[in-house]
């Protein structure tokens, strides 16, 4: 699948999804980069913010079984990963696939259900598949999770460890419409059939899975992916850091790059692109020093500084318009 086909295909799909989200492009590009990437994403946000409608609305626009999960103490591992039921007609084991066989999962207020159970997932977004009992079952291609969860609640919350936090490519956060934007909502909600209920799929499976592929094609010149391990780095050396950026967290930056360039039909990846994503992808992977309650305002000031650290390559016009290190 060569640019001009990605670009129009997304573009399709975020003019989809854009009838029931409202003022929030940059936001459903970033979710479709992750998605494109084969990554999986989290989203944070107050209720009422539209994370939910936005997971419903990405489903939609896609010709992919989707499964929704609601997130609960009670909620079981076996609920999620499936289990082996006996058959007393047939005297034997059968396995019942869980929640998780879909291609698009939405795991809903992820933080509500116990860590066994937020364990289930571990396997299923790294590997794409499960294991029950000693036999490992592939998932369904493409696999695409997207997470929600309530920060300001804390009551009969089990909040992600860093572990499973590193499975998720990018973290983002909608947060509320301008005041033009919410009338507009009001709106469009209030007619007799709303957006949600009219929507169809713009993009099949297979253009979905074309896509994920191309997308590696993207140009990333060494010095960039220099310039991305610099960073993490620079993240590791922070006084105010406890837990810096792994490998794996420098590799979702580059991948989710490749994917947002294709999307914004850009030939290359450059220092740009990479500082606009690297808040959402670095920012819940790092464990800074301080307490919870100002984590948040020191994770800024921690970003801001290695953003400052280290020198971006810049562009070298004598050599075909790549990028060089001064």
């Amino acid at each position: 699948m060569n640019a001009a086909r990605i670009q129009t295909l997304t573009a399709d799909i975020i003019n989809n999804i854009e009838r029931v989200i409202v003022g929030k492009t940059e936001e459903i590009k970033r979710v479709l980069a992750v998605l494109l990437a084969g990554g999986h994403v989290l989203l944070e946000d107050v209720p009422g913010t539209g994370k939910t409608l936005l997971a419903k609305a990405l489903a939609k626009s896609f010709d992919c079984e989707f499964s929704r999960v609601q997130f609960t103490p009670d909620l079981l591992p076996g609920e999620l990963t499936g289990i082996n039921f006996y058959s007393p007609k047939t005297g034997e084991f059968t396995f019942r696939r869980g929640s998780l066989f879909a291609n698009i999962v939405l795991g809903d207020e992820i933080n509500r259900a116990t860590p066994r159970t937020q364990s289930g997932l571990l396997e299923s977004m790294e590997e794409r598949q499960i294991t029950v009992d000693g036999v490992t079952h592939p998932l369904p291609a493409p696999y695409f999770v997207i997470a929600t969860q309530n920060p300001i609640e804390t009551q009969g919350t089990f909040p992600l460890p860093e572990a499973q936090l590193d499975r998720f490519m990018a973290q983002l956060k909608l947060g509320y419409p301008t005041t033009e934007q919410s009338t507009d909502i009001l709106a469009r909600f209030i007619a007799p059939q709303g957006p949600m209920e009219s929507m169809q799929a713009v993009c099949s499976t297979e253009d979905l899975l074309a896509m994920q592929a191309a997308v590696k094609d993207v140009f990333i010149h060494a010095d960039i992916l220099r310039y991305i391990t610099d960073l993490a780095e620079a993240t590791r050396n922070h006084e105010s850091v406890v837990l810096g950026i792994s490998t794996r967290g420098a590799l979702a930056l580059a991948r989710m790059a490749q994917a947002y360039c294709a999307i914004n039909g850009t030939e290359q990846v450059t220092p740009k692109d990479v500082l606009a994503l690297m808040p959402c992808v670095f920012a819940h992977r790092l464990a800074v020093k301080g307490g919870v309650g100002r984590a948040a305002a020191i994770m800024q000031t921690v970003l801001e500084a290695v953003r400052g650290s280290v020198t971006a390559p810049v562009e070298n016009w004598k050599d075909n318009s790549r990028w060089a290190r001064q």
